[in-house]
Parts: C-alpha cells; sequence; structure tokens
C-alpha cells in the first residue's frame, strides 16, 4: 500500500506513538522526512567468512545454523543480569554470541534456524573460542516483523548496512527497519520535481533510484565514495538540494530585475574634485568595482551589489564615490553600520573628505535619534550615516536614492528591507571585510551582483604574525616595550569579560591590572562589551588620541575604530578564537605606514585551533583564510547560515560539492530565464516554495 508522503510517521508498520516521538527527536516527523534521512555512514559485511578463519579484534559477518539458544544468570549474586547466549555452527566450528539484559530474543532465535551475525570476535572466556557481544542478527529462514523484514531481503548483515545518527531509545536496526519499510511501502509516490531534460543532460540518476541506493547500496566497490557522500546517488540529492536553493536566488534577483529603479546620471563634477583632493591614488581594484558600481547605478533597474574587500583594501572610499554619484544625481544616500562606533568612525572620515565639496552630512545614531531629521526628510542632508536608528520609524528621507550597509552578516534580511522602504526602490551597495569564499558568497548572496577588492593600498606591509606559547611571554613584554618606545600603540585582546570559576580563561578586567602592574609608565585603558556605547566611545576616543598606550579589550574592537598609530596586536588565548575573528582582529593594526605586528598567545591546543594558528602564521590573504576556516567549520557554521535567512542544506555540502552548486546555478538561472513563473513545471513550483517558506516572495511583478 502507498502512502501519502506528508503523513505523519507513527502509520508506519512497526513505529506507532512512542517510537514516532523517538523519530520526531531526529526531525522525522513525516514519511517525506524518514525517505531524506540518510545514512552518515557506512560499513561492509558483504563478505562471510567461516568460523575456523575467523580474527580476533575484528568485525566479520558470520552466517550459521543456531545449535542452541538460552537465558543464563552468569553470577547467583546479581539474579537481575540476564544473558542470552546462542551458539552457531558452520560446519567449520563454533561461535557464541551473547546479549546482556534482552531475554526477548528468546523468541526470535531457535535451534535450527539459519541466521546471519556481526559483530567485533573477541575470546571466549576461556581464551580458545571465539565469541560476539550484541552483535547485529537476521534469521533467513523467518519473516516474521519481529526479527527479519518483509520478503526475508538482508539489510543489517551480508551487504553494504547503511548505519544513521540516533537518538536514545532507538537502536541502528529499528530505524534501518522503518527506513526499509517506507522505502517498499512510499518510494513509488515519491514525485520528481527537477526537469528531466537537465537530469539527463548531467548524466544524474532518478531520484527514486537515488535514494533507494543511497540508503542500501547494491555494491561495495564504491564504498568509500558513499562514505564520503559523493556517489553518483548522493551527487543527485545534493544538486536538487543545490537546484532548488538557486533556482529561489534567481526568482529573488528576476524580481529585482523586472522592479523600476533609478536611473543615475552622474557628471562626475564632486567625483573628480574628490578624486583630486586625495593624497593617494585608487588600486586599480578600487577602480574596477567603481566602474562596476556606476554601470549599475545608470541602469534603469535597482543595483544589489556585494563589494568584498579585506581589512584595509579601501572599501570606505569606494562607497563614498558611489554616494556623490547619487548626490550628483539629485538624491540622497545613507550609510548603515552596526555599531555607533562604526558609525562615527564612517561619519569623521567622510565628513573631513567632502566638506569642502559643499555637501551636508548627518549622523544618526541610537545615543542622538531625534537629531537631524528635520535636515533629512527636508531633503537638506545629502548623506546620512547611522546605526539601526536609520530604519526606525519617525526617519524618512525626501529622496533617497542610494543605500550603503556596512559587515552585511550583522543585519538581518528584514533590516536591509526596512532601509530600502526608505526610499522608491533605491539602488542597494553592500560592504563586507568578512572574506567569502565564492562558493558561499554564491549560496548566500545568489541574488546579488559580486565585486571583489583584491588588492591592497601600496604603502602596506603585510603585518607579521608570531604564534606563542606562554612560558615565551618575556619575548611578548620585550615587544610591548619596544613598540612603546617607538610612540606606537598596543592592543591586547583577551577571550572573556572577568574570570569565573567556570573557566580557567584569563580575562580582560584582570589583565588590564597586570598591565599596568608590569609597565607603570604607560597608560593601559580597558574597553568592553558591557560598558555603556558613551563609555566605549570615551575610550576609543582616548586610544585614537594616543592618551592610551595599551588598550586592554574583549572583541569589541573586532569591527571599530581605525587607529593608524597602533601596531601591535597581542591576543590572549588564541586558541579560543575563530579564524575568521583573529583575522578581523589582526586587521585593526598595520593601518599606518609603520610595521605592524600580531602576536598570539595560546595556552594548550586542539588539533583545530593548531590548524586555525598555522593559517595565521602563514597568511594575510583573508581568501586562503575564509576557505581554510569553511574547511575546518563547515558551511552552516561558517557564516551562521540558520540565522541569515537561508534554507538548510541537508545533502549538500558547498564546499565538497563547488562543481555540483555551479552547474545548479547555471541550470536554475537558465531555467528562470525561459520560464519565469515555471508554468511549465508547476511541481517545481510547489517544491520551490516548500523548500524556501515564507523567505520567498515569489515572482514578484513589475
Amino acid at each position: 500500500m502507498s502512502h501519502d508522503l506528508s503523513s505523519p510517521v507513527q502509520y508506519i508498520k512497526g513505529v506507532g506513538p512512542q517510537r514516532a516521538g523517538l523519530l520526531s527527536r531526529l526531525g522525522i516527523t513525516t514519511i517525506r522526512d524518514s525517505l531524506f534521512y540518510l545514512p552518515c555512514r557506512y560499513e561492509d559485511r558483504s563478505s562471510a567468512k567461516k568460523i575456523v578463519h575467523l580474527s580476533y579484534d575484528v568485525f566479520h559477518t558470520i552466517t550459521g545454523k543456531v545449535v542452541s539458544a538460552e537465558v543464563v544468570t552468569p553470577n547467583p549474586r546479581r539474579p537481575r543480569l540476564k544473558i542470552f547466549e546462542v551458539v552457531i555452527t558452520d560446519g567449520s566450528g563454533l561461535l557464541k554470541a551473547k546479549w546482556f539484559n534482552q531475554i526477548y530474543l528468546k523468541r526470535i532465535f531457535k535451534p535450527g534456524q539459519e541466521v546471519v551475525l556481526y559483530g567485533l570476535v573477541k575470546r571466549n572466556y576461556w581464551g580458545a573460542g571465539f565469541e560476539l557481544t550484541n552483535p547485529e542478527y537476521e534469521i533467513l529462514d523467518e519473516s516474521d516483523s519481529a526479527s527479519a523484514p518483509a520478503n526475508s531481503v538482508q539489510i543489517h548483515t551480508g551487504r553494504v548496512v547503511p548505519l544513521y545518527r540516533l537518538t536514545e531509545g532507538l537502536s541502528q536496526k529499528q530505524l534501518r527497519n522503518i527506513i526499509h519499510a517506507v522505502l517498499g511501502s512510499s518510494i513509488s509516490s515519491l514525485e520528481d520535481t527537477t526537469p528531466a531534460e537537465i537530469i539527463k543532460a548531467l548524466g544524474l540518476p532518478g531520484l527514486q533510484e537515488s535514494l533507494m541506493n543511497v540508503h542500501f547500496p547494491e555494491a561495495s566497490d564504491a564504498l568509500e565514495d558513499f562514505n564520503r557522500g559523493v556517489s553518483l546517488y548522493h551527487q543527485r540529492l545534493a544538486f536538487d538540494e543545490l537546484f532548488i536553493l538557486q533556482l529561489g536566488l534567481a526568482a529573488l534577483k528576476r524580481g529585482e530585475v523586472l522592479e523600476k529603479g533609478i536611473a543615475f546620471s552622474p557628471d562626475g563634477r564632486s567625483i573628480n574634485r574628490l578624486l583630486g583632493a586625495l593624497p593617494f591614488k585608487l588600486t586599480k581594484a578600487q577602480e574596477r568595482v567603481f566602474e562596476d558600481i556606476l554601470r549599475d547605478m545608470r541602469a534603469p533597474v535597482p543595483m544589489n551589489r556585494l563589494i568584498q574587500g579585506d581589512v584595509g583594501s579601501g572599501k570606505t572610499i569606494v562607497a563614498l564615490l558611489s554616494m556623490l554619484a547619487a548626490v550628483e544625481s539629485g538624491y540622497q544616500a545613507a550609510l548603515m553600520a552596526p555599531t555607533e562606533i562604526l558609525a562615527e568612525q564612517h561619519y569623521i572620515n567622510i565628513h573631513r573628505l567632502v566638506e569642502d565639496l559643499g555637501l551636508t552630512i548627518q549622523l544618526l545614531t541610537g545615543s542622538r535619534k531625534n537629531k537631524g531629521l528635520d535636515t533629512i526628510s527636508s531633503g537638506n542632508a545629502d548623506i546620512v550615516i547611522g546605526t539601526h536608528a536609520l530604519i526606525q520609524e519617525g526617519v524618512s528621507f525626501k529622496k533617497l536614492g542610494l543605500i550603503v550597509i556596512d559587515e552585511q552578516h550583522r543585519f538581518g534580511v528584514m533590516q536591509r528591507a526596512t532601509l530600502k522602504k526608505k526610499g522608491t526602490n533605491p539602488d542597494t551597495l553592500i560592504m563586507t571585510a568578512t572574506p567569502i569564499p565564492r562558493t558561499l558568497a554564491l549560496t548566500l548572496y545568489g541574488d546579488l551582483d559580486y565585486s571583489v577588492i583584491d588588492e591592497l593600498p601600496p604603502n602596506r606591509s603585510p603585518v607579521i604574525t608570531r604564534q606563542v606559547y606562554e612560558k615565551q611571554k618575556h619575548s611578548v613584554y620585550r615587544l610591548i616595550e619596544d613598540e612603546a618606545k617607538k610612540g606606537r600603540q598596543i592592543y591586547v585582546v583577551y577571550p572573556v569579560i572577568e574570570e569565573t570559576d567556570k573557566t580557567n580563561l584569563k580575562a580582560a578586567i584582570t589583565g588590564r591590572e597586570a598591565f599596568q602592574m608590569k609597565f607603570p609608565q604607560l597608560k593601559v585603558g580597558l574597553i568592553h562589551g558591557r560598558m555603556k556605547p558613551a563609555e566605549r566611545e570615551e575610550i576609543m576616543r582616548e586610544f585614537k588620541s594616543g592618551s592610551i598606550h595599551i588598550l586592554v579589550s574583549t572583541t569589541v574592537i573586532e569591527v571599530g575604530v581605525d587607529v593608524p598609530n597602533a601596531t601591535l596586536m597581542i591576543i590572549i588565548h588564541a586558541e579560543r578564537f575563530g579564524l575568521a575573528q583573529l583575522h578581523q582582529l589582526r586587521g585593526r593594526v598595520g593601518r599606518g605606514g609603520s610595521q605592524a605586528y600580531c602576536i598570539l598567545l595560546s595556552y594548550g591546543l586542539t588539533e583545530d585551533s593548531k590548524r586555525r594558528l598555522d593559517v595565521m602564521v602563514k597568511t594575510n590573504d583573508g581568501f586562503i583564510i575564509a576557505e581554510e576556516d569553511l574547511n575546518i567549520r563547515g558551511p552552516g557554521e561558517f557564516f551562521g547560515t540558520k540565522q541569515s535567512g537561508m534554507p538548510d542544506l541537508k545533502v549538500a555540502n558547498i564546499v565538497r560539492d563547488v562543481k555540483l552548486l555551479e552547474a545548479a546555478r547555471k541550470e536554475a538561472f537558465s531555467l528562470m530565464e525561459k520560464d519565469p513563473s515555471l508554468s511549465a513545471y508547476p511541481r517545481l513550483r510547489n517544491s520551490l516554495e516548500d523548500f524556501w517558506g515564507k523567505r520567498l516572495e515569489l515572482f514578484k511583478t513589475a
């Protein structure tokens, strides 16, 4: 009997309400969920060995006839401990199997039955015979539901066997039986919604065939591919997921293309005046990216462009030139930053650069949120720089044409959309210093165009990075003294604010006291996230002015103020920080012309933390660092994709499956171009809406 795939899993034979509760812990609530709950690895149990040829401490599959089956109580003083023992023979010898406290097996095993056992072979108590403890088993000449699946198909032994992630109360054997039953009863109801011509062109197998083989592979020769998740059948399932993901992004992109936007027509006067006043020339990469932006801005559709550039690559000046292009065309521009410190830094830098151009700039943050609202709504403010305060009620623009969002990952999709609503389809420019590998950018920002500033200004020397251990602290103190004597400033970053009983981590508050005692001639400041914004800003102003020599902090300075005189970054417990964080922190130094240093002080390394610190020492290239970070952490954790509004990927891995991702993107965008409403593929459209849920307003029309 075929089942509706949306039916609760408890209606599958052998499940029921209690097991359904256990399955729900694994995310399996419907029959469809169980079909797509894939094995995490596979074991080859296909080659049975004669008992006489078995080896100790090796996993073996053994087929034989039951000689005896009985429950024993090995220790009279522990009468509650019962062991079910079975002895089997295959003509070459005897083998004993034991199960602890599973006396129900007495109803399953009977003398004379043919059985298959699989487990780790051990010596028996006397050191001579072979023994298995709690092995997996199958009864070959019986088909009652308690022991073997229907039709006596071997699924637990004598083949390549799937292993699944489990929850307490559910065994591999039980879950395997359930999934085998679902495949038998429901696989024929599964519709293949990916267009057949795409699957054929890519040489991939059908959906039903793929699921059957991913759960119960036919042969053992490609076991390594199955365990790596790259068998042809795994590739088919991964492609489906990536295709539906990219199709959603193509629909979003198409919705934006269909919207009517502003065709800006800057005359270049203020842009050229600014370029002439700068004390440096733009790098070739900055020029190329600005050309990309101008091309987008001149088109009559809304720009949605991501500008990616490493720390210090000069994204802000490119954003400012873009804002001037909007202002020259008669529009206002807004820049939204994630913190007050960063918003104020942008304001100070930009104000200084353009005050001679006769433009008005307004700062809008939480602590000054009602200042300048009239200037903004009247249109007198050409450029508005602010924090989340920009999207609050009561802030209105007369003619908002361009929005610039700094550090995109710190803002949700909804905040981006709310700011856009302050204008009429304004152009959007998103900047990030968090290096995102191209593969991940295609997934996270597939609806955006993408430019990279991949060149640092010529006066930048790479920061020299060294890893040191606690016993080498004296060399760190010497480096602090040397830099301080040259009039330079130092950051010292701690993982926590204060010490607690629960952790042995060094903390910022006690660290500040220790540094002040060690260097009484220097002024040591402290900044952390529990301070009020006004306090933090005051400390940063003092540090920027040079009155604080050593700034002890937590990661609040990760994205922060530009202090060109800071040349030394010391990260305490560097092993506790992520790669992206370490790279961002290092980017705080080396922003002037002097050689800068980053010291990674570690207190014991795991394998992963050693990999992270090794990468930091070897390279300053944010993209290489991001690729390695992605490999270490995996895509979900790397960029908080669970929080970014993207659907979860259950099968595909965008690091491993990059070629599939690119093929899926090409096919999805091509299909959306040919059939924007997917009218020829109604079932695909339904799948798209199911996969994306409420995240996607599909097929917006102009």
